[in-house]
């Protein structure tokens, strides 16, 4: 009789349920401000660009506007795959490929290559905001996922004057191409970040449990299946369209300080950073906040946020600081609930549908620009403003009502 003993198979540790909370927040944090910040931090280096190249800094200004391309597309390209083939892969492929584009965009030989290569950086980073905003309602502890959220969307805000000052005081030490540079190391020191703190991707089933097991993947084109229900959704085409205009309102504030010329450019730059506490203390206070439904949340922030408008447009420039400081909080609380409430309305095609938010924002922030010029006028952009707000929580005051409709019927 032979006895054959056989080796004693080596268990890998068990994952963990959720994943860390700090290490997490300040690793998906940090890459926001560098993902989004992409757009704005040509803005201070135009001038130089331009001299650079014997050119005038208004014809640069296409170097925004194809990023932003660049930007709304990778949304929709790769919210949907990362519905498919999982967060985690797809931001350890997207974060490099980011510095790499952001690198070939410092070696720029001229402003057409110069062009084309920020449109494709805009691809790149686009990979992240979608991704990662999934992660984080899937794989937090519940009663911690809306602090991470808002901490995140924050970071995305805060990026437009985080970057432009950071770029405005490092110009003349590095120059332009240094400042791509730099940012390009920073998307390495991302991808590592990253990288470390994700846990591993979870199929689909267990990712989202209420919903029906993970089918056989199909065709590549399936994974975009989601996105025409998705847009035409009787619930979440309203809160698309409410996050469109929270961001355009946002953006359009700012423009119209600078166009109409309520303030001096120190005093500009002043009020822009007066927001930054807002942005930084609202995730602050989301574990009390997060008690309350998250739409009842968005509607309460969007109807703050129509009224200290309507407040500004009444008194005009007199306590401009204190009203922006309370506008930006009341953004950086709409935001991420909006975004927890198109998530939990989404199910398994979260990724898709936070793609769509993603773009939601791009096209708002496209918007503001021109929905500040066309009031004509500082006063009545604040009173516009304010109706514009107010529509926003109309509208997801109305989609909560057809939610729930439709889990009656």
């Amino acid at each position: 009789m032979t006895l054959t003993l056989s080796r004693t198979p080596r268990l890998r540790p068990p994952t963990p349920a959720t994943a860390p909370f700090a290490s997490t927040m300040t690793a998906f944090t940090l890459t926001a401000v560098l993902v989004s910040g992409q757009l704005y931090v040509v803005i201070p280096l135009l001038h130089d660009m331009a001299t650079g190249w014997g050119t005038s800094p208004g014809g640069l200004t296409w170097l925004v506007t194809a990023f932003g391309i660049g930007y709304g597309i990778g949304f929709l390209v790769f919210g949907p795959l990362s519905d498919r083939y999982g967060r985690r892969r797809l931001l350890t492929i997207g974060l490099p490929l980011a510095a790499l584009t952001t690198a070939l965009v410092a070696l720029s030989p001229s402003p057409e290559v110069a062009m084309g290569l920020r449109a494709v950086q805009g691809i790149a980073v686009a990979m992240f905001p979608p991704a990662g905003m999934a992660y984080l309602g899937e794989r937090l502890e519940p009663r911690r996922r809306v602090v991470a959220i808002a901490a995140v969307t924050g970071a995305f805000l805060a990026s437009a004057v985080v970057l432009q000052v950071a770029a405005q005081l490092l110009v003349d030490v590095i120059g332009w191409r240094g400042l791509f540079g730099l940012s390009a190391a920073g998307f390495v020191l991302a991808a590592l970040g990253v990288r470390a703190v994700m846990l591993p991707d979870l199929p689909r089933a267990e990712a989202d449990p209420e919903r029906a097991p993970r089918r056989a993947l199909g065709s590549l084109l399936s994974a975009y299946r989601p996105l025409p229900g998705l847009l035409v959704h009787r619930v979440l085409t309203l809160r698309y369209l409410a996050t469109i205009m929270l961001m355009a309102g946002f953006v359009a504030v700012y423009t119209g300080l600078q166009i109409y010329g309520v303030s001096s450019p120190s005093e500009l730059l002043a009020l822009r950073a007066a927001g930054l506490p807002s942005i930084v203390l609202m995730p602050l206070l989301m574990p009390w906040l997060a008690r309350i439904r998250r739409t009842t949340r968005a509607i309460v922030f969007m109807g703050a946020a129509a009224l200290t408008l309507a407040v500004i447009g009444f008194t005009g420039t007199a306590v401009l600081v204190l009203l922006l400081a309370l506008y930006v909080a009341a953004i950086t609380g709409g935001l991420p609930s909006m975004n927890e409430s198109i998530s939990a309305e989404a199910g398994q095609a979260r990724g898709t549908a936070l793609a769509l938010f993603s773009a939601a924002l791009a096209v708002g922030g496209s918007a503001g620009p021109q929905v500040a010029a066309a009031f004509g006028g500082f006063t009545p952009l604040m009173y516009g403003l304010a109706t514009g707000m107010a529509l926003s929580a109309l509208f997801v005051l109305v989609s909560t009502w057809t939610g729930r409709k439709a889990v009656q019927e």
